[in-house]
């Protein structure tokens, strides 16, 4: 079996600006959305240039499609590795990329090169299982937590204590229709005994009022074209870098 390899992960403190780099989105939702493992690593390179910390991407396979799939999660770590030194990449494990719960398990474990960490949603098949066996494995858990009850849920699970930090990812709606489910979660975190970093992020509408939010509140936060095409005002971003830029601005 081939050697793996890691780097080890940077210690994360309070106020981390990711950049989500692609998600699951299409060259026909934006032109310059990094599909391929060189574009991952030039994106991901200009986004640290910017001011990224950490990088969170979605790796694809040849025809461009979203992979769990060892050489898939390899190429592009490799290559945004070489491209970035030293700054912690992780990529995601959502059930739609391979919504196989037996096989999204199989892949976790035949890869041979380690993400830094991997985003978990919780509201998600298995996901106390996939958790598992990320930590098993050396790997960092992002506990992705989309409302109050996943949370709940979250708080119930016995190696809570163990992830790498929660993300708590809120959806492409008006201010008005999350705030009171947002004071919701950080209330059951902060009657909870864990102590982990908290990334807050929205998407789309929600995108830069999130991000404001957790300069606000000293949480880490990210933004990128996964989250959101559009700049402050709905003018049309250029690239990743451009978000991260603007980004790194306004949280000082």
């Amino acid at each position: 079996m081939e050697k793996v390899i890691r780097k080890a992960s940077r210690l994360y403190s309070n106020g981390v600006l990711k950049a989500a780099l692609n998600g699951n989105r299409t060259l026909s939702e934006h032109p310059r959305i990094p599909i391929t493992p060189q574009q991952l690593a030039q994106d991901a390179r200009a986004a640290v240039e910017a001011g990224a910390d950490a990088l969170h991407l979605h790796p694809r396979n040849a025809v461009g499609a979203e992979s769990l799939e060892a050489k898939d999660v390899a190429q592009v770590l490799e290559a945004v590795r070489a491209a970035c030194p030293g700054v912690p990449v992780g990529i995601s494990s959502g059930w739609w990329i391979l919504p196989d719960t037996e096989a999204r398990l199989a892949a976790v474990r035949a890869w041979t090169v380690l993400p830094d960490f991997v985003s978990v949603n919780w509201h998600e098949q298995q996901s106390p299982k996939l958790a598992e066996l990320l930590l098993e494995r050396g790997i960092g858990v992002e506990a992705g937590l989309w409302t109050a009850d996943e949370v709940r849920r979250f708080l119930d699970w016995p190696r809570r204590g163990e992830v790498l930090r929660l993300l708590l990812e809120l959806p492409d709606k008006p201010i008005r229709d999350y705030k009171a489910g947002l004071r919701e979660m950080f209330a059951l975190l902060d009657a909870s005994d864990l102590d982990k970093q908290v990334v807050l992020h929205g998407l789309g509408e929600s995108a830069w009022p999130l991000l404001r939010e957790a300069g606000r509140r000293g949480l880490s936060t990210r933004i990128g074209l996964e989250d959101t095409l559009l700049l402050p005002g709905d003018f049309a971003a250029t690239d990743n870098a451009e978000l991260v830029r603007v980004g790194r601005e306004m949280l000082g």
